[in-house]
């Protein structure tokens, strides 16, 4: 449950500044006749992102055997691909993303163009966050998986709310920085069991069948071991290939994290 919280946390949150930025530059401009749209567009997206969510819940459960391994390593694999393009993208937008979406929102002040700019935005994150729960529902309840998705995004909300809403503030930059280090070990952990299911399918050698063997300490099956499993991946007796991807992800995304700088704010550009 704690995996899916912190995704629709995440998830819910980036959405929320979206349309928060886009109803207070509504709202400076005195276009408040406008705000429909931006719900009208939020409202349709979160309908069909929840459609998208079921509708793949149904594909995985109604397969099995070597189908089923091969579609929950390729949606694994997937998920990690999505959730790490995700963190370099926020890490690299984050400072400029108000101005880039106050410039969006006054483009769109003429027809449908807020309609749209809410939609995509709100539709974008709702598609990810449905593969990201796909993903990490093997590992939990559906009833677990959905409690703590709408408990992230109820939290995502007040969030928002507080930032757009209130004289209390949430410090982004921290709450990014939070975030991307817990979802890049979510990502490694998603590597990790997407090998492990394709390992089983048969379309990615072992290597070596079982590195080490710690289920005697501590089960996966465990309450603890399923809930290390959903956060982080981890298997007590793991293959060879399974653990070289687990630590290739986490090495590679920190080289890419170590020589790669966002960019700086405009302001701070022409200041410097």
């Amino acid at each position: 449950m704690l995996a899916s919280f912190l995704l629709a946390l995440r998830e819910g949150m980036e959405a929320a500044l979206v349309l928060g930025i886009v109803l207070g530059v509504l709202a400076k401009m005195k276009r408040g006749d406008l705000a429909g749209q931006v719900w009208r567009g939020a409202s349709l997206a979160g309908a069909l992102s929840l459609t998208a969510a079921a509708g793949l819940t149904v594909l995985g459960m109604e397969l099995q055997g070597v189908t089923e391994q091969l579609f929950e390593g390729i949606t694994l694999l997937l998920a990690a691909g999505v959730l790490t393009w995700m963190i370099l993208w926020m890490r690299n937008t984050s400072a400029n993303l108000k101005h880039e979406v106050e410039t969006k929102t006054k483009a769109a002040l003429n027809g449908s163009g807020l309609f749209g700019l809410a939609f995509f935005a709100v539709f974008r994150e709702g598609i990810e966050l449905a593969l990201f729960l796909l993903a990490v529902g093997r590992t939990a309840s559906p009833a677990q998986t959905a409690l703590g998705a709408a408990l992230g995004l109820g939290t995502a909300v007040v969030l928002g709310w507080m930032v757009f809403s209130s004289a209390k503030s949430l410090n982004l930059r921290v709450f990014f920085g939070f975030t991307n280090a817990a979802l890049i070990l979510f990502a490694a952990g998603m590597v990790g069991l997407g090998v492990h299911e394709l390992n089983q399918a048969g379309v990615i050698p072992v290597l070596v069948e079982n590195v080490w063997n710690i289920n005697h300490v501590l089960s996966d099956k465990s309450e603890i071991g399923l809930l290390l499993k959903a956060l982080f991946g981890y298997n007590g007796n793991p293959s060879l290939t399974e653990l070289l991807a687990y630590l290739g992800y986490l090495t590679l995304i920190g080289v890419v994290f170590a020589k790669w700088r966002p960019e700086r704010p405009a302001s701070q550009k022409i200041a410097a």
